[in-house]
Order: structure tokens, then sequence, then C-alpha cells
């Protein structure tokens, strides 16, 4: 089974998000299944500078040729393939924004770009032998690919996956000719057009032969005006060409085991080096080291899917019970200034990092006693599952990925030995500060706190089960 993975973000070569973890880890899990991969990806300037490639097709496009260049994505992953034009390769910078923070304003071209030239080579027409039994599209910017092949009578099944429907890709509808598109994509029922201007999203959306999203709630979740941003109609249609799998985690680079990220490793069997853990994350984050006192972490984007809004209106009742919050992240500089200012009233209670760091993250999730994932949508989310790996029971709202792969703590759960965390009672700030009292209250029986961790701990989180769905997915395709 021969596999042509598009997509706009691949780690460790470039990463925005969870695209780029996807698209970095399900392709070797692909492979190791027996599956063929090539991953395309766009050839970034940042890319193409530290990598060694050699040029092995052309593609023209609407705006000049393209040239296929060939690498690997790591020693002995996948192949990969980088489409380089001057859009990218020429063009220092983030993948989707300017310096200022602003999308590039030819994105359209951009992306139209690399999907033109993936088509073309996937309906045979470059040099190149290759033939695909699936192209595999992600997100937004590989929309266009099943839209172009539509057009084509000898083309490979086409699989479409919805990272997060909030990002569409829309632009103004000048971009059809722009883009040279046919005239038959121009339609708002059957093609491209979405409230008067060019959907990319919609290429896959009504094109692809499948689709898919990161976790079966999310799936359901997307078929109601809710969560579908104006596209329930069309993705209800299609409700019987739509699935979802959840995403995996890296489990060799989160496993509390092997971890070298964290000063003290730990298992399910022995869970003192977490306590130790604990200890350091309160020291590096200037809070009392007390083994004893109920420490909340978080690492999240500020902003407000994830529900950073809703911790910050609920301090002022949090801060008055035996807890300490470490809160890691960036974001809208509104919740950044809040934080910061919360952190000058409850020095001994709360402490912020405003920014990324990788260290930092795995510190939060092996030293934290739970995470807190509030987010009001989640397509699949991966801080929960980091949480259960390393035995910090999550509180996490009812939505997307998260309904998927925590299970509440209930009488009835603790007795069937399931429990792994705990939803939010409801999406407020009662609702928020009652469950972190209720989780507070079962931490303090520390018997039963233990048997919650360790049911979490045991769950496998690996790519492969993903990997293997999505290889029934693609023979289905072909069929």
């Amino acid at each position: 089974m021969k596999v042509l993975f598009a997509t706009s973000e691949a780690y460790p070569l470039v990463k925005t998000g969870g695209l780029g973890d996807v698209a970095g880890h399900l392709p070797l899990a692909l492979e190791q299944l027996g599956a063929e991969i090539t991953v395309a990806l766009p050839g970034y300037h940042s890319v193409l500078s530290k990598m060694a490639t050699k040029v092995v097709a052309y593609a023209s496009t609407s705006h000049g040729y393209a040239l296929i260049r060939e690498a690997r994505l790591n020693s002995s992953g996948p192949r990969l393939w980088l489409v380089d034009h001057p859009l990218f390769s020429e063009r220092p910078g983030a993948p989707y924004i300017d310096e200022k923070g602003e999308p590039w304003r030819d994105n359209s071209v951009r992306f139209g770009v690399f999907a033109q030239a993936l088509a073309k080579v996937s309906a045979g027409q470059t040099e190149l032998t290759d033939r695909f039994d699936i192209v595999h599209c992600n997100d937004w910017q590989t929309g266009l690919i099943p839209a172009f092949l539509s057009t084509e009578s000898e083309k490979p099944a086409t699989i479409f996956t919805i990272h997060n429907l909030a990002y569409q890709g829309i632009f103004p509808a000048s971009c059809l000719e722009t883009l040279q598109l046919p005239g038959e994509l121009w339609s708002p029922l059957d093609g491209l057009v979405f409230h008067g201007q060019l959907s990319f999203i919609k290429g896959g959306l009504v094109f692809a032969d499948h689709i898919t999203t990161v976790s079966p709630s999310y799936a359901k979740e997307i078929l109601t005006d809710a969560f579908s941003y104006g596209l329930a109609g069309l993705l209800n249609h299609r409700s019987h060409s739509l699935s979802g799998i959840i995403n995996g985690i890296d489990t060799d680079e989160w496993n509390p085991q092997t971890d070298e990220k964290i000063p003290h490793i730990y298992s399910a069997d022995n869970l003192s080096g977490k306590i130790k853990n604990k200890r350091a994350l309160q020291k590096r984050m200037g809070l009392v080291e007390n083994p004893k006192q109920f420490l909340i972490g978080t690492v999240a984007r500020m902003v407000e899917q994830k529900g950073i809004d809703l911790i910050v209106d609920a301090l002022p009742q949090l801060m008055k019970m035996p807890i300490q919050l470490v809160i890691a992240g960036t974001g809208n500089t509104a919740f950044e200034d809040a934080l910061r200012d919360a952190m000058k009233k409850w020095p001994d209670k709360l402490s912020c990092h405003i920014g990324y760091d990788e260290e930092l993250a795995h510190l939060i999730e092996a030293g934290s006693d739970t995470f807190l994932m509030p987010s009001r949508f989640e397509p699949c989310g991966l801080n929960q599952m980091y949480s259960l790996m390393y035995g910090t029971p999550p509180v996490v709202s009812r939505t997307g990925g998260l309904i998927d792969t925590v299970t509440d703590t209930t009488n009835t759960t603790l007795k069937a030995k399931t429990a792994t965390g705990f939803f939010l009672h409801s999406m407020d700030i009662t609702g928020l500060v009652s469950t972190i009292d209720n989780a507070l209250k079962i931490y303090q029986q520390p018997n039963i706190w233990k048997s919650i961790q360790r049911n979490g701990m045991n769950q496998d989180f690996s790519w492969q089960h993903s990997a293997k769905e999505y290889i029934q997915l693609y023979k289905k395709a072909i069929e």
C-alpha cells in the first residue's frame, strides 16, 4: 500500500501545533505496519536550509514550476518530498504568519501551489513513475488536493483529516482566477464556495473519498451547529463517509520511566520519583516545597479555546483552597497580563511562566498532582494523555478527544478500577471549582488516588492503535 501523506508541518522539521506531532509520528507507525509512506511537505526556507535533498521532478502550477525535492524525514523514517517553490523556499519565517503575527497575505497562493503540485504528482502528470493508492490530506492547507484530483479520470483514493475545524482557509473569490481553478469547482453546494468566498477546507470535505477527525467524539460534535463553524449541513450530508480516529502520543518522548527532561524517573509500580519531581517543580516555580500540598498544573495556549479565561475568573475562589497552581503558556496578552497580576496577589499559591519551555512542560506533567484542562472544544488533545501517562489525573471538560481518553471518577468507575480523571461538572466557575474540590477530597485518600493514577498510567496511547485504524480505512477507501 503506497500512501502520499500531505501536510503543512511535520515534527521535527516544522511544528506549530498538534498537526506537526501527528505528521511526525503517524507515518512512522504506518510504515511499521507495512505501508509505504511518502510525506509531502512545503519546502520552507527553514527546512531546505538544513537538509540535503535531490530534485526528482518538476510540477507545473498556476505560478510557475515547483521542484519536488527528496530526502528522509529521519534516518529510518519515511521518504520525504519537499515542494520547493519560491513562495516557500525564499521566505524565512513562520509557516503561516509574518513577524507581526498576521497571516501571510499570499497564503492562498502558497498553499494553492502546494496542492497543485501534489495533485499533478499523484495524478501521474510528472516524470515520476510513483503511483499511490492513497493520498492522505491534512487540514485546509491540503484541501485543494482532492478538489484538483476530482477532475482527473485516473487518480488515487483520498482521505482528508480535520485536525481543527476552526481553521478553514477562507480567501476572496478572486483566488479562483488567481489559482486557475476549474470552473466546475466554483459551486456553493458541491464545490469550493463558502458565503461567496473560496474555502480550501471544502476541497477536502466535498471531494475526499473519506473524511476523518482526530477523535470519535469530535466527529460527532462537528455535525452540530455549535462546533461546525457553518459547515454542519455539508458534514451531515457526508456523515456516512466521516469517522474519528483518536491521535496517539510519542511514548518515547513522553514516558516517566525514561524521560530525560525530568529530574526523577518513576513508574506505576514505584511512584516515589513523582513526589521528588513535585518538590523540584515547587522549587523551580518559587512555591513552598510541601509534598502534601495539592499541586495543580496547566500547560496551554492562553486562548479562550483552552478555557484560560475560566481559570483566571475562578482564581479568587481557587486561591482560598489548600492548593498551589502552576501555569505555563503564551497567547492572548490580556490573559498573560491577568496572570502576572494574579501572581503578585497570591505569590505563595500561584506561579506562572509566560512562554513555552519544553523541559518545564515535562516537569509540570511529572510534578503536578492533577492537570487542569478546561477546553471549550478539543478535537483530540495531547496533554490529557501525557497526564495519564505521568500519573497526573486530569481535570477536563466533557468535549472532543477528552471524552474519548479520560474516564470520570465515580463510585461505579472506582469500583470497576477504570477511573482515570475528572470531568468538569459544568463549564463555568462553579463547575470548575467544585470539580477541583472533589479531586482534592479524593487526593486526601492516598489509596484511592494511587489507584486512579495507576489506571491512567497502565493505558496505551501509542501511535500503533491509530495506525491500525488508518490502515483499515485506507483499505476501505481503495475498495
